[in-house]
């Protein structure tokens, strides 16, 4: 019988990966809203602009944020996956990873400081 060997789930790697994974699950369900969302535009201008004056509350403020830090965070996870595939490198993983989740950490919050509530 084998033994499972939760040592992987302790490594760095792993939670980029499951941090990767979830956040392409995420944009994938945000996108059949934001399609909905722009098929309001083909319905008119009133249309449209009934759906902005609804949207424009601090919980869609609030999710527009999260869908920034969403975005970041799986765009420097893909950039990680590249560099560690096409890379010459070995050692350098944590760094990378912590450099990618540093940088779509600042870059969700200057996304933050810069919406007006």
């Amino acid at each position: 019988m084998r033994r499972i060997d939760n040592r992987a789930r302790n490594h760095a790697s792993y939670w980029a990966f499951v941090l990767h994974r979830v956040s392409g699950l995420l944009l994938a369900l945000f996108l059949p809203l934001h399609f909905w969302a722009l098929g309001q535009s083909l319905e008119g201008a009133a249309a449209l602009d009934q759906f902005l004056h609804w949207a424009d509350q601090p919980l869609f403020k609030f999710a527009e944020w999260g869908l920034v830090v969403l975005l970041c965070a799986h765009l420097t996870g893909g950039v990680r996956v590249l560099l560690i595939e096409f890379g010459p490198w070995s050692g350098q993983r944590k760094n990378l990873i912590a450099g990618g989740l540093g940088f779509a950490l600042a870059t969700g919050l200057v996304f933050a400081l810069a919406l007006k509530l």
